[in-house]
């Protein structure tokens, strides 16, 4: 791995971004500690950000307003359709109706 201290970095940020667009990994030190490392993503963390970025941009999604409360999500009163009802039918039918 290349290291490249802060003042490096910012002298020579393009051209270090292009060795990391090639694959490389730079971890950058202040002096001697190591303080943050650029590396390649890979195409799933591009594929998703891309993918939600780009359905915020639109305005068909939000960003989070506050963190999930995972045990609460989980904990909550759990709705059932009847048997024999399509939820697929469900919400085509909610669609139509413009809801």
């Amino acid at each position: 791995m290349k290291k490249a201290s802060i003042t490096e970095t910012k002298n020579n940020l393009s051209r270090l971004i292009d060795e990391v667009k090639n694959g490389a990994s730079i971890l950058i030190l202040d002096r001697t500690i190591p303080v943050a490392k650029l590396e390649p993503l890979n195409s799933i963390e591009i594929s998703g950000f891309d993918l939600a970025a780009s359905l915020v941009r639109r305005g068909l999604a939000a960003t989070p307003r506050h963190q999930l409360d995972v045990t609460q999500f989980l904990d909550r009163e759990k709705t059932y359709l009847p048997i024999g009802v399509s939820s697929v039918k469900a919400l085509l039918k909610d669609r139509e109706e413009g809801r």
